[in-house]
């Protein structure tokens, strides 16, 4: 079924300029009152996602320093494994081949 969208865009307009009008009449406050009452909303809101985002960082830059911290303890857990078990080669391998051209 084919819709015809030509008589659609009338039908919208006509809608637009009705809700302008009606919007007019029922304004409970001035345009300058809206718009600084606008700002003032947009001035917390702009404020609170702020905030948001200083927590964020803040929880983030944490997490990553956490990370850090781990990495290094891990890094220094697998270079002592790695001596150690370098340093059990070498006995196992003096044992081995009874102090033989070592």
């Amino acid at each position: 079924m084919k819709i015809d969208t030509e008589f659609r865009f009338p039908y919208f307009l006509l809608g637009m300029v009705a809700g302008a009008i009606i919007g007019t009449l029922f304004a409970p406050r001035s345009g300058e009152e809206t718009r600084k009452l606008l700002r003032e909303r947009s001035n917390k809101g702009l404020n609170h996602v702020n905030e948001q985002a200083a927590k964020l960082r803040a929880a983030a830059e944490s997490l990553v320093e956490t990370g850090r911290k781990l990495m290094a303890c891990q890094h220094q857990l697998a270079n002592t494994a790695t001596e150690a078990e370098e340093h059990a080669y070498q006995e196992e391998r003096q044992e081995t081949l009874g102090g033989i051209g070592v």
